[in-house]
């Protein structure tokens, strides 16, 4: 049985909902099915390992930063929410791989950086990370350029109607 593409999932909606607008299906599917196989593809150099791929996400920024991060910058960093990064923090946070102090400018929010820890695990895991992802995409040759101007582009869009206040 050959596999759905998000093109035929699109006719399926838009022939029982024809009011809707399903334009933006075959984008974002094609998006979810690229972070689904990079996922896949580093998947297997965290089994075992004392951090998770988010987790290394979020200590990435802070093992060069020349100062600490808030929570919520990291967040919008990152793209995203101020709650799945909070959580993340405090599990970092208790394994002893970052370490949060009090902010003198906004009592509210606490200064991250990354420990002794953090950084041997980073310094460890992302550069195994890196090697994967670069295999995963030296297929893209001549076509990464356009692939990146073409997905800086689309970020920019997302951005620039979040900041408006799009969004539900």
């Amino acid at each position: 049985m050959p596999t759905a593409t998000p093109a035929d999932g699109r006719g399926q909606w838009a022939a029982h909902h024809p009011h809707l607008d399903t334009s933006p299906m075959e984008l974002v599917g094609m998006l979810k099915h690229a972070t689904g196989l990079l996922g896949r593809a580093v998947e297997p150099l965290y089994a075992g390992a004392p951090l998770t791929a988010p987790e290394v996400d979020m200590l990435i920024p802070l093992r060069f930063a020349a100062d600490p991060f808030t929570a919520r910058s990291l967040a919008e960093r990152l793209g995203l929410s101020r709650a799945g990064v909070s959580k993340t923090l405090a599990k970092l946070e208790s394994r002893g791989f970052i370490a949060r102090t009090p902010n003198p400018a906004d009592r509210r929010a606490a200064l991250v950086t990354i420990t002794e820890s953090g950084a041997q695990a980073i310094d460890t895991l992302f550069p195994r990370q890196l090697a994967a992802e670069v295999e995963l995409l030296a297929g893209l040759g001549e076509d990464r350029e356009w692939v990146l101007k073409a997905l800086g582009r689309l970020l920019e869009v997302m951005e620039t109607h979040l900041a408006r206040g799009g969004g539900s």
